[in-house]
């Protein structure tokens, strides 16, 4: 997967998240609701897969997301590579300390051609997306996000809820990648510090704005 794939795959899964709070949706989807509807800020552990079209596992990471509503997010990957993306309500800010290079964009820029244009729950979902109930799995139960519109990188979202809590997200992109992420330690409603979804770029680094 390259640099402006992944970082599109994770901007959409923090939007998608953020939007999803004015998500109408039938009974079977009470869980969404009730989550998304109750929760204002989050911070969890979180475990991304990504595989290509045979099933083979591609890349692996694992790191800490904390988002605070409406249209913040940070993702701290800390394993097997350091990176940082941060969304501070008006810009987003990728820095890769490996490349030390930091990518800075207009929100609303990078979230072109994706299911993340719903920025910070401000548009309901259902007007853009189609919202099934898959019933549940593995103790979970699952929900499909289908575009309405045709999008040029996503092809579906699915969200799997426990009783009270995001568990699994699943993106797969029009190139036949899916990638999982897996929640864990969530903590619901913290009080996040301002500076968290904000960013400064460190001495020395090439900045890049697009």
């Amino acid at each position: 997967m390259t640099k402006s794939r992944f970082f599109a795959v994770v901007v959409s899964i923090a939007m998608c998240g953020l939007a999803l709070a004015n998500a109408q949706a039938a009974p079977a989807n009470e869980r969404l609701q009730r989550f998304f509807s109750e929760v204002k800020s989050l911070r969890a552990d979180f475990e991304q897969t990504v595989v290509d079209a045979k099933g083979k596992t591609i890349q692996e990471a694992k790191g800490i997301l904390s988002l605070q509503r409406p249209g913040k997010f940070r993702w701290d990957y800390r394993a097997p590579y350091q990176q940082v993306i941060v969304a501070d309500g008006h810009k987003i800010w990728v820095y890769d300390s490996d490349l030390e290079q930091v990518t800075v964009k207009p929100m609303d820029a990078a979230l072109g051609g994706t299911p993340a244009q719903l920025l910070s729950g401000t548009r309901p979902l259902e007007q853009d997306f189609t919202i099934t109930s898959l019933g549940p799995r593995g103790g979970l139960e699952w929900l499909e996000l289908m575009p309405k519109a045709k999008e040029k990188e996503f092809e579906r979202v699915r969200l799997a809820f426990d009783q009270n809590n995001l568990r699994l997200m699943e993106v797969a992109d029009s190139f036949g990648q899916v990638t999982l992420l897996k929640f864990s330690a969530i903590q619901r409603n913290p009080v996040l510090d301002p500076k968290t979804f904000t960013f400064a770029p460190p001495k020395g680094v090439d900045v890049v704005s697009e």
